[in-house]
């Protein structure tokens, strides 16, 4: 996929993480979600930390640790300040020549920026779906970000290596809804019925 419609797509869906994440109260902060190990505030945290961690990869830093940032006093303006620092670190007309360290995803290799880009796409699509889940809202996504994102989880691979600890995704849940968006979430380890089912990732 060319990599200024990556970037379209990949603005689309961290802009509206935001627009979720800017309704959270203090009170949903403590709430269970779609990813089993974490509560609103630690998928919180995780959110903001890896778009700080994909910035930093865009600016070159290799020497990544990806520890999970505090979210402050304020956890939506911290999430607000994340988001506009990995929107503008995709910006630069020359990312395409870029190589990112992604140390979440590979400690061996570095990735293209397509590559990159692609996976945050696909974790933001999802991540959204959590939130919006989690707050009992709606999401809904144009049908250009929904057949990226089912080509993007249809290609990752599901075996082993989503079980083992920090994995990306857990393995795949074998449920299927009425929308793209549905069978997405449940490639990526997510059951679409959630919260009327065990949390699968």
């Amino acid at each position: 996929m060319p990599i200024d419609e990556l970037r379209f797509l990949d603005a689309i869906v961290t802009r509206t993480s935001l627009d979720l994440v800017a309704k959270i109260t203090p009170a949903d902060l403590t709430k269970p979600t779609p990813c089993s190990a974490w509560t609103l505030h630690g998928l919180l945290a995780h959110m903001a930390t890896q778009h700080h961690g994909f910035a930093a990869a865009a600016d070159g830093e290799s020497d990544l640790g990806w520890r999970l940032l505090p979210l402050g006093d304020d956890p939506v303006e911290t999430y607000r300040t994340s988001v506009n620092r990995v929107l503008n670190a995709f910006v630069p007309h020359d990312l395409a020549d870029r190589k990112f360290a992604l140390p979440e995803f590979s400690t061996e290799v570095t990735f293209t920026a397509e590559q990159a880009l692609g996976f945050h796409f696909v974790d933001y699509l999802v991540h959204s779906w959590d939130v919006a889940k989690t707050l009992g809202l709606p999401v809904k996504f144009e049908q250009e970000v929904l057949d990226a994102g089912l080509k993007f989880a249809e290609s990752i691979p599901d075996g082993r290596n989503r079980t083992a600890p920090g994995a990306a995704f857990g393995p795949a849940v074998a449920a299927t809804g009425p929308s793209d968006l549905d069978t997405i979430v449940a490639l990526l380890g997510r059951s679409p019925s959630w919260p009327d089912v065990t949390p699968q990732a």
